[in-house]
């Protein structure tokens, strides 16, 4: 289960930064990479970020469950 919460953080990562780049400078990092924002590869990208956003929100209950355990 680690290694999935890494990579959920790690895309998240990517995805608040290619915002960063965004809202800064006009510049959408992914859709450079990768062909434009309707190309495929884009979509999936942002698909996994979008994925791994609405896993993290797991991540509050989890802590509160190993929080109501220890005591």
């Amino acid at each position: 289960m680690d290694t999935l919460k890494n990579i959920s953080l790690a895309l998240i990562i990517v995805g608040a930064l290619n915002w960063l780049l965004v809202g800064l400078f006009q510049y959408d990092l992914v859709a450079s990479l990768f062909g434009g924002q309707a190309a495929m590869l884009s979509r999936i990208v942002y698909t996994l970020v979008g994925i791994a956003g609405i896993y993290a929100i797991t991540f509050f209950f989890t802590r509160e469950e190993a929080e109501a355990e220890a005591k």
